[in-house]
């Protein structure tokens, strides 16, 4: 997932080249392009839902490469019935910058408000959805956005709890770098640790997923978000799938798609505040 390099910058593992489009594999989608509140010209997919929406998911990829790499993970919910909104961080493919966590931060925010000045959108039915790196920056985002009121629920794929935590795991698991597990983490940037900010999601509902087979990120992660984490939530550990996986799954898919469609069609327990 990372090179533990002592320092918050090792996180992020940006591409600048597209691998492929959607519409290479027959997914409807439009280039999108908008900019973050401090001017960084930003990048992302659109993929329109077949039929009437149920709800629009804003995605958030993992640290490494760009969307082209991992639309894959959410080509299958258009046909669902759902949006997609699949954004490049700063950095990340046609983004422009270099990204840092308090900036990417800003970059989401610049995504929902995009999300909810399009007028095939309902602002009433936005769901967040981060995978690894992008599940940590989605709990921070959550529980802080002003658009909280426009979530209906927040979907964490495989992600860390913490990130120094994370980099010391990574530190400890070899030879050359053990001796530094308890020095280079406090060199990392914890001011957005998914740990701090997870109590204060809720009331939006949270879903952890996790695959028990993940060797990046280890389950126990998504165990501790949800032990903080106050309710509505719930946790789906799947004993075959590795890190970020789970949706490759047929059965995973289906299951993924009645809780979206669920959580779309309950009231706001926030009511736009």
């Amino acid at each position: 997932m990372l090179f533990v390099a002592g320092c918050t910058q090792a996180f992020f593992q940006p591409h600048r080249y597209i691998v492929a489009t959607p519409g290479q594999y027959g997914v409807e989608y439009q280039p999108v392009e908008f900019k973050a509140a401090d001017g960084t010209a930003l990048f992302a997919w659109f993929l329109p839902a077949r039929g009437a929406p149920r709800a629009t998911v804003l995605y958030l990829h993992g640290n490494a490469e760009n969307i082209s790499t991992h639309f894959a993970n959410v080509a299958w919910m258009p046909a669902a019935g759902f949006n997609v909104l699949a954004l490049d961080y700063r950095g990340y493919g046609g983004s422009q910058g270099s990204p840092t966590l308090e900036g990417v931060q800003l970059d989401i925010d610049a995504a929902m408000r995009t999300l909810l000045a399009r007028p095939d959108v309902d602002p009433a039915r936005i769901i967040i959805f981060g995978q690894s790196l992008g599940g940590s920056l989605a709990i921070h985002y959550g529980a802080r956005s002003a658009y909280r009121g426009n979530v209906r629920a927040i979907v964490v794929d495989s992600a860390f709890s913490d990130y120094r935590r994370i980099v010391r795991e990574k530190l400890a698991s070899f030879f050359l770098t053990w001796p530094f597990q308890w020095l280079l983490p406090q060199t990392v940037d914890n001011d957005f640790s998914p740990s701090a900010s997870v109590r204060a999601v809720s009331p939006i509902p949270l879903l952890f997923i996790h695959g028990e087979r993940d060797t990046v990120v280890s389950v126990e992660h998504s165990q501790r978000l949800f032990e903080r984490a106050a309710s509505p939530k719930e946790l789906w550990i799947l004993p075959e799938a590795g890190h970020i996986q789970a949706v490759r799954d047929k059965a995973v898919r289906a299951r993924l798609a009645e809780f979206l469609t669920r959580r779309a069609a309950a009231p706001s327990s926030l009511a736009f505040r």
